[in-house]
């Protein structure tokens, strides 16, 4: 009978109640940081908050409430709610020329979570690291449907789709890096008391 039960425990592999919770909070998060965007006239893709959020979602929840999260903000945007930037909903804004970005949010926060579990030890540095990374996969997936969609060569890519997002996404990365650092701090003490 105890056999049994340590086969159960091991292959019970769902979320506790508290991290789907927290992944339905930050898919809301996405959606409301995606309405700060400004469009830009050079290319389909605005200047958004969305990338804040991601990252944030990624170190906060780890790798599999991460992905939660973000593929739920991907299928309520899809299906036609209003979640992505400027209010846009539709399975148009995945496979339209700025959708690379939006599935690129997959891999970015599946990367930022897993380095976050696999290094317990957050420090502002790791968590820079992490985010920068998810940040070139981001813009790589950007870059490439971008290119395929519009024609554009590899270098036309990165100029129109992720030369001119740098300085602002940098501005993001040290923001979330900063950010989840202390919410982890306020979240341990404020654990920490309770046993207190």
């Amino acid at each position: 009978m105890a056999k049994s039960t340590k086969v159960q425990d091991k292959h019970n592999h769902s979320l506790p109640l508290s991290k789907l919770t927290m992944s339905a909070l930050f898919t809301a998060l996405i959606a409301v940081l995606a309405q700060l965007a400004i469009p830009v006239p050079f290319s389909p893709a605005p200047f958004t908050g969305q990338v804040l959020g991601v990252f944030l979602a990624g170190s906060m929840l780890g790798k599999r409430a991460g992905l939660l999260s973000i593929t739920a903000y991907l299928l309520l945007g899809a299906a036609g709610a209003p979640v992505f930037s400027l209010a846009r909903g539709g399975v148009h804004m995945l496979t339209g020329p700025s959708g690379g970005y939006l599935w690129g949010f997959l891999p970015a926060v599946f990367i930022i979570g897993l380095f976050t579990e696999k290094y317990v030890r957050s420090s502002l540095v790791y968590n820079t690291f992490y985010m920068l990374a998810a940040l070139i996969i981001i813009y790589a997936c950007g870059a490439l449907q971008l290119g395929l969609i519009m024609g554009y060569s590899p270098y036309q890519a990165i100029i129109v789709g992720v030369v001119p997002f740098i300085p602002l996404d940098l501005i993001k990365v040290f923001l979330a890096a900063n950010l989840s650092l202390q919410l982890k701090r306020k979240v341990s003490l404020n654990y920490a008391s309770t046993f207190l």
